[in-house]
């Protein structure tokens, strides 16, 4: 899938810059979303980190689970019919405020959803919205680590695993 939600109504691929992630306040209020959402067009998105920088510095740092482990974000998904009829599927992460360790680094985070609730979050067990609403919420902190990283993740060519590599020598 294509990361940045297009939805079906929209009239052009454009509007996936501006939707890669949506707030998990608006989903069901807000245009890009309202329909996935209610259409109950979610996913999961697998993860082994990300990466935020922090505002003071522009330091990056990466983020992921304490146990290092797959991350389960969560995700909604629509498709789009472009005018030569090609269908393209794509999906935004879905954020919330950010949990008191990530704080510090930024205001917001992923929706990390835990194994125990992938079936209620794919629909595979019948919930009501109001539980659904319910998992949106910041991860546990303690669950969680991040330490700096290269600043060369901050442009696109570079591609590679050490890039999510703790900085040796980094001084705060």
């Amino acid at each position: 899938m294509r990361w940045g939600l297009v939805p079906s109504w929209a009239d052009d691929l454009k509007i996936g810059y501006s939707t890669f992630n949506a707030r998990a306040e608006s989903l069901a209020t807000r245009a890009a979303f309202r329909g996935a959402w209610q259409a109950g067009r979610r996913c999961l998105v697998v993860a082994d980190g990300y990466y935020e920088w922090r505002d003071s510095d522009k330091q990056p740092f990466a983020i992921a689970l304490a146990n290092r482990g797959p991350m389960t974000l969560a995700g909604l998904w629509d498709y789009w019919r472009t005018p030569a009829g090609e269908i393209i599927k794509s999906f935004a992460i879905i954020t919330t405020k950010a949990n008191d360790i990530l704080a510090p680094l930024h205001d917001r985070m992923p929706v990390v959803v835990p194994p125990d609730r992938w079936a209620e979050w794919l629909g595979e067990k019948a919930v009501a919205e109001s539980a659904l609403k319910a998992l949106l919420c910041p991860y546990l902190g303690g669950a969680m680590a991040f330490w700096p990283v290269d600043r060369r993740v901050g442009n696109v060519r570079n591609d590679s695993p050490d890039l999510f590599a703790p900085l040796v020598d980094w001084q705060n």
